[in-house]
């Protein structure tokens, strides 16, 4: 009897699928007798991959890299013993990172439900109302607390928000100048970050020590202050934040959101900007991520927001119905105009915090706020009893204390105690208290310091206050809406979370065929460590020894990733894909510097590329240059080379996508790569294709001098609902000393022996560490020919629907042979033409059949771009090319004078359970037309919770926080 492997379980197509598919594609199907030949799907392989770059399967899977399939018993076992080379102490180090209580019931309904991890990006509003709500809940907390009118629905961490923050002040502020003030007691992880970014994009970083009363200069653009700092210090910065304005500055705060319900909120001292991180609203350390930073401003900036921003507008009907707002997917529109590179936000990190606060409510954060405060205070009491000062008498969690020469000893018994401090200098030690310190660790704490062995803990009242200052404290009311008093027992949570989940779409419902976002499988196996405390619990600045485990994990993954991609270094700093086409293209920059080429900035472009690229060129510092595309969808060599000619002594780099962002192996694309580099040029290959692409080809071999990965697509990492994305960087060794590095990494070597010497891009040293484990059981348990199966499955499967779909919608793009890579490109332009019926009618139409719609206008307006991935099984790529054709004669019928063209199953539709029962029916087609276009969704049938949403009615009328409980009725 055959045991079946992982592979088996994640890839849809049986064996009997792929003959009958086979077949339908005109190839013979019948595997040969001849153990030496090939399968007949290396065919179809070898019919789209361009022979140039093709990878024939190696005889033996040994002579790979990439370790032969684990089980996933096999898997687990493996995973569990790097687990236990990890260990988790106390952390009180702070820095922006801290223990927090995941409630269980926010852990089991959030975090390990695919409900909400397997969701994707709300771009079809109608089935994304739950994630959407959960998000205006993030928003109107993050509002609340830090008194701004309006904040998005999360950053990728704090200090890329700090990042984010002086690229907003610099675009709104009326100032000519280059300068950009930094608080001398910023968290070190942003200041590294702020460089690395400040750098590339001509600004003047200025460092004063704001707090100790430095003046600002005479010029600046826009200050910068933590708030509290990260010594701990609580001060006013309200004068400072006055200077600013005074020069037209713009004026970003870094605040804490639990010490925020003790404190002033930063609108209320005068900032126009406040970001942070929203981690120790129940969000775990994870070993540095992922966390959900976040972002709000004052009125009159809402337009100047990076990153996504949920509204609230109405539906058909005037129902209140959320979708997101304003520049939602402005790179794909203003491309190298765009303000940010991030296309992406931290959504299930950002539902898991805002359900922490709707569980809390106001009340319980300001009780644990307190408890936190009044712990510090009286850790701060024990520390004054042993002699030691405490550095500033104004704090909120974190304590500075000076032990003149004793520091590093001090941290050192602590650590063999258990416990982690920090070490801020030769004299002095950095100490944090969260809602997980016991009076046992301040205890030990404070025996460190030669306090007292024996003590009788008594009645501990936590008070509000702590150690805070009078005029600070915070008198205005937060989170009033009744979303967050109503769900206080774990039974209402629970069903709450339920509640919400049931009226979104995500793949534990049905096939999502989002082309260029590979929604495969997250499989139960590759994410079950990610909630072990070995790996949850882990702070990114513990030291080497406690972070063995996840060293060795993260070691392993580099060397696996360069490995398939034909690189020879990998970091995995990057938290989002955008970050690792940045984090590429700084290190191109970097090489060019390092080599006196200055003036190579000329970045070249397909007008084909996905608009974060654009973004991404501009903030690296570099001028983009668009390249056209053909009538086939390839590079125009002709234009390629014209304008590489005129660029020749300031060509940096050509971006590219392989497979192309049109869906099709391009033939030239060695000879592509070829010029560039005889123009002195480098090549980065966007990654987002890899999918296509896996144990076929490899980006280094076909010429990429870097690639950015996305392991939220071809790796497996959930999308969550729009985040956590993981974008690692890969590069060739010439560019390997420029990747993102991190002063406060473990270890400065990486696989293959590789030190990264670039600045970071992320916070924390390995970015979202904390997700790794999922991508490292994926690579484990499929194995070298798994991961190869895996790709030749998700051809086939775009090609069969591309076959199927050919004579009812035109297939925009394939390559010389007629075959397309792992996504097809539907054009309903013609439907339009004929019918009247737009690309919009068939995506809301698709949801009455039970599918989240395939990718609207992109690459190509008035198209839909299709990508099955492997994981889907025939049965359900049948159901969706079969609710294809039915949506094509509909339109048909309209065409026909059936239906007429106002009043029709295709713009009715979407079509919710009350829009079939309230009153009459009046509509020219039946309700059993409206809701069961198919016999078979009278089994299980998805109902939308809203009719279609009218999207510039939100837009005028923005409205970005919990809508009344009235607006409902």
């Amino acid at each position: 009897m055959r045991v079946t492997s992982f592979a088996d379980r994640h890839i849809g197509i049986t064996t009997e699928a792929r003959q009958q598919m086979l077949t339908t594609l005109g190839i013979d199907p019948t595997p040969s007798l001849d153990p030496e030949a090939e399968a007949p799907i290396e065919n179809l392989m070898r019919q789209a991959v361009p022979a140039s770059i093709f990878m024939g399967r190696a005889a033996d899977d040994d002579a790979s890299g990439i370790p032969m399939a684990a089980s996933e018993a096999e898997a687990l076992a493996e995973l569990r013993a790097l687990a236990n080379r990890n260990t988790v102490n106390r952390p009180m180090i702070g820095l922006g990172y801290h223990g927090t209580l995941t409630p269980s019931v926010i852990q089991r309904n959030v975090l390990e439900n695919p409900s909400w991890y397997t969701a994707y990006t709300p771009y079809q509003p109608e089935i994304s109302q739950g994630r959407l709500e959960a998000l205006i809940n993030f928003q109107t907390m993050v509002s609340d607390l830090t008194g701004l009118s309006t904040a998005n629905s999360s950053m990728l961490d704090e200090s890329t928000a700090v990042a984010e923050g002086m690229l907003l002040a610099r675009r709104a502020s009326k100032s000519k100048s280059n300068v950009f003030v930094v608080d001398a007691d910023a968290l070190p992880q942003t200041k590294s970050l702020l460089a690395t970014r400040a750098a590339a994009v001509g600004v003047e970083l200025v460092e004063r020590d704001l707090a100790g009363g430095e003046k600002l200069p005479e010029e600046l653009f826009g200050v910068f202050v933590q708030y509290p700092g990260a010594s701990g210090r609580v001060w006013d910065p309200s004068a400072v934040f006055d200077a600013a304005h005074l020069v037209n500055g713009i004026a970003v705060a870094a605040a804490d959101l639990l010490a925020l319900t003790l404190l002033r909120s930063p609108g209320s001292l005068g900032a126009d900007v406040a970001v942070g991180t929203t981690q120790r609203f129940g969000v775990p350390m994870a070993f540095g991520g992922p966390h959900a930073g976040y972002m709000a401003v004052r009125a009159g900036l809402e337009r100047q927001l990076p990153g996504r921003l949920v509204g609230v507008s109405q539906d058909a009907v005037g129902y209140p119905a959320y979708r997101l707002a304003l520049q939602t997917r402005e790179q794909h529109i203003r491309r190298e105009k765009a303000t940010s590179n991030i296309c992406t936000a931290q959504v299930l990190l950002a539902v898991m915090a805002s359900m922490y606060a709707v569980y809390h409510g106001p009340d319980g954060l300001r009780a644990i706020a307190a408890e936190v405060a009044g712990k510090a205070a009286l850790l701060r009491d024990w520390l004054v009893e042993t002699g030691a000062s405490v550095v500033h008498d104004a704090f909120f969690d974190t304590l500075n204390v000076r032990v003149p020469g004793r520091a590093a000893t001090i941290v050192a018994d602590a650590h063999a105690a258990g416990i982690l401090l920090r070490p801020v200098d030769a004299d002095t030690v950095g100490i944090a208290v969260d809602e997980t310190t016991t009076f046992t660790d301040l205890h030990q704490v404070a025996v460190l310091f030669g306090g007292k062995e024996e003590r009788v803990f008594g009645f501990f009242g936590a008070g509000s206050e702590g150690a805070l200052p009078e005029a600070l404290l915070r008198e205005d009311e937060y989170l009033t809406h009744p979303v967050f008093h109503v769900h206080r027992s774990e039974t209402a949570m629970m069903r709450y979370l339920k509640q919400l989940a049931d009226r979104d779409y995500a793949l534990d419902r049905g096939m999502i065929p989002l082309g260029s976002c590979t929604m495969k499988l997250n499989a139960a196996t590759e994410m079950a460590a990610i909630t072990w405390p070995e790996f949850a619990q882990l702070h990114p600045f513990a030291p080497v020894e406690d972070v063995e485990g996840s060293l060795a994990m993260i070691d392993q993954l580099e060397a696996w990733l360069a490995e398939v991609t034909g690189y020879d270094a990998v970091s995995l700093q990057p938290n989002a894909g955008s970050q690792g086409e940045l984090a590429g293209l700084l290190a191109i920059r970097g090489y060019h510097l390092a080599n006196g080429d200055e003036q190579r900035t000329v970045c070249l472009i397909p007008s084909s590329a996905h608009g974060t690229n654009a973004a991404s060129a501009v903030l690296a510092g570099m001028k983009v240059v668009v390249v056209a595309t053909d009538e086939l969808g390839n590079v125009d060599l002709d234009d390629l080379h014209a304008k590489i000619e005129a660029n020749a002594e300031t060509l940096s780099a050509l971006m590219i996508t392989y497979p192309s962002t049109h869906g099709v192996y391009e033939e030239q694309v060695t000879d592509i790569t070829a010029a560039v580099h005889a123009a002195g040029g480098q090549v980065y290959v966007d990654g987002a294709n890899l999918n296509a692409l896996l144990g076929y080809a490899r980006f280094g071999d076909l010429g990429g001098d870097v690639s950015h990965l996305n392991l939220h697509k071809t790796f497996a990492i959930p999308h969550g609902g729009g985040g956590p994305g993981v974008g690692p960087v890969a590069a060739k060794a010439h560019l390997a000393p420029y990747l993102p590095g991190h002063p406060q990494a473990q270890q400065a070597e990486h696989a293959g022996g590789y030190v990264f010497e670039g600045g970071p891009v992320s916070g924390a040293p390995y970015g979202s560490a904390g997700v790794l484990p999922i991508s490292w059981a994926y690579v484990r348990m499929m194995g070298p020919g798994g991961l190869r199966d895996a790709t030749a499955a998700a051809v086939l499967s775009a090609n069969y629907i591309a076959a199927r779909l050919a004579e009812h919608y035109p297939v925009l793009y394939t390559g010389e042979q007629g075959r397309v890579a792992h996504e097809c490109i539907l054009d309903l332009r013609p439907l339009k033409e004929t019918t009247g019926i737009t690309v919009d009618d068939v995506a809301k139409r698709l949801i009455d059949y039970g599918f989240h719609a395939p990718t609207m206008s992109f690459p190509v307006a008035g198209t839909l771009m299709v990508e099955p991935t492997e994981s889907e099984d025939l049965a359900e790529v049948d159901r969706f090319i079969e609710a294809m054709i039915q949506i094509k004669a509909e339109a048909d019928a309209v065409a026909a004078g059936t239906w007429p063209a106002d009043d029709n199953p295709l713009v009715g539709a979407p079509h919710t359970a009350e829009s079939l029962i309230a009153g009459e029916w009046e509509h020219a087609y039946s309700r059993e037309v409206a809701a069961y276009p198919v016999r078979s969704l009278m089994a299980a049938k998805y109902w939308p919770p809203v009719r279609r949403i009218d999207q510039a009615y939100g837009d005028r009328n923005l409205v970005c926080a919990c809508p009344p409980i009235e607006a409902f009725a």
